[in-house]
């Protein structure tokens, strides 16, 4: 089969470019290195939608970050993920703070953010009263929001299945080769598996790895793709619920030239997350946490609040971000080939961007040539089904339809078997116990998966017709059960 497109990565971008493009009457492939989507930057950030008085007025980041924000809201209500526009602050300490949320409030301004405005001492004690004394004011914008960010990539790849859309996971690119056909380009993609699927249009939406496929998208013409990928770890708390209401918005520092400093801010889930640091790393796979790391995030967030209680820590983790030597966002064809989109450097506002983001491509695509015609049947929403937020009656009548939703697996989070099971038969089967954990929130909460992580794994085996040595924690290798040799 030859596929009109082949986008290479299943992260939040890339999820989004697969649902855009399953609108349209055409064949479309979405693959990734890893066993699920949404593995990489995407499952492991700051979970804001960032309103967009950041980037500079004037670039692809500014433009795509506000529309973004603003259609996340759209896709999130037709989609059933769960999203809140809680609102930012981002605070001042100094003078010097003083000038940069100014000109960040003249930044938002220029870029269309809506109701922004700075607040004095007095305002922003109002709002928040756990924060620092030494807060002299701060920029408040009302856009700004929390999301389930893994969940909003599942849901719109899944989405886009349910479109039509094919995918192929644990497809790792090692190498693309071109050549002209009758028909036009036709491109070979070659995984390290020894699959290979042909394409007409590839999308190049690879995170931390989208240097190295840009590079095989240049066909020998050259080693430069024109940017380079600087990977850049940043490490976090999660705390539990009893800490969650500590803030009601996001409570950002002043940024400086690493990032966007640490946050402290309430989670979708009613938790409170702190974190990052910035760290450029050559390992954009290593998503350890360390000590040192994890120290100076707690110094750091003690300017905004000396009120969290750190013993309430349930998990740490980190996440690499796809950083580049470039100042905006890069989506734009290949040197070489217009029909290979390269969209990378998608770092902060990056998931923030992602629905817009899509719509620039396929704006792309259409200029070098890929005919988009509209289906007349795009199926545009979907429901979940989540027992914890449903009222008495609603759960007794669900419960005797379906028994299976009266058996409560998670207790932290109230995560029924049925919930799983609908899971476990999604449009995407996850093959990992943190897979489940991203699809129904079982094993999210305060114990981690300690007590219902054998359960889910049960489950999976029944459902799913496997071996429990099939079934993975997370990512391949990641066994839960394995047999003595004296066994096999």
């Amino acid at each position: 089969m030859i596929y009109d497109a082949v986008i290479i990565g299943a992260g939040v971008t890339g999820c989004a470019i697969a649902r855009e493009l399953s609108r349209m009457k055409l064949s479309v492939l979405l693959t990734d290195r890893e066993n699920d989507v949404a593995c990489g930057a995407t499952r492991a950030n700051s979970a804001i939608i960032h309103a967009g008085y950041d980037p500079e007025p004037g670039t692809l980041m500014a433009r795509l970050n506000v529309e973004g924000c603003r259609l996340t809201g759209e896709i999130c209500e037709k989609l059933d993920v769960p999203f809140k526009r809680v609102g930012s602050l981002v605070l001042a300490f100094s003078d010097e703070d003083m000038k940069t949320i100014r000109r960040l409030y003249e930044n938002g301004v220029a870029n269309g953010v809506p109701e922004i405005r700075l607040i004095d001492r007095d305002e922003l004690r109002r709002l928040e009263p756990n924060v620092s004394e030494n807060a002299l004011g701060a920029l408040l914008a009302p856009s700004a929001g929390i999301i389930d960010p893994w969940g909003f990539a599942i849901a719109m790849a899944e989405n886009a299945v349910v479109n039509g859309v094919e995918y192929k996971l644990r497809f790792k690119v090692t190498s693309i080769e071109r050549e002209t056909t009758d028909s036009g380009t036709l491109f070979t993609v070659s995984a390290e598996n020894g699959e290979t699927v042909k394409a007409r249009y590839v999308i190049n939406a690879a995170g931390v790895h989208s240097g190295e496929i840009a590079k095989l998208g240049l066909f020998g013409t050259s080693d430069d793709p024109g940017f380079r990928i600087v990977p850049s770890k940043g490490q976090y708390f999660i705390l539990d619920k009893t800490q969650g209401r500590l803030f009601s918005r996001v409570m950002f520092q002043c940024p400086s030239a690493v990032g966007k400093g640490v946050l402290v801010s309430p989670t979708i889930h009613g938790n409170l997350i702190v974190g990052p640091d910035a760290v450029t790393t050559d390992e954009p796979d290593n998503t350890g946490t360390t000590k040192a790391a994890l120290d100076f995030v707690r110094s750091a967030a003690a300017r905004t609040t000396g009120k969290i209680v750190y013993r309430d820590n349930i998990r740490n983790f980190a996440g690499v971000r796809p950083n580049s030597d470039q100042k905006d966002f890069i989506i734009a064809p290949s040197a070489a080939e217009p029909h290979f989109i390269n969209v990378a450097g998608i770092k902060s506002p990056g998931l923030s961007s992602a629905p817009a983001i899509a719509l620039e491509v396929l704006k792309l695509l259409e200029n070098a040539g890929l005919e988009l015609v509209r289906k007349d049947d795009f199926i545009e929403t979907r429901r979940v089904t989540r027992f914890r937020h449903m009222d008495n009656e609603a759960r007794a009548k669900l419960v005797a339809e379906h028994p299976e939703f009266g058996r409560v697996i998670c207790r932290c989070e109230t995560v029924t078997e049925g919930e799983i099971i609908a899971a476990l038969h999604s449009p995407i089967t996850p093959v990992s116990i943190d897979g489940v954990k991203r699809r129904c929130n079982a094993g999210m909460g305060r114990c981690q998966g300690g007590f219902c992580g054998p359960r889910v794994l049960e489950l999976m085996v029944r459902e799913l017709g496997i071996s429990p040595e099939d079934v993975l924690k997370d990512r391949d290798g990641s066994w839960i059960v394995r047999l003595r040799d004296e066994q096999v």
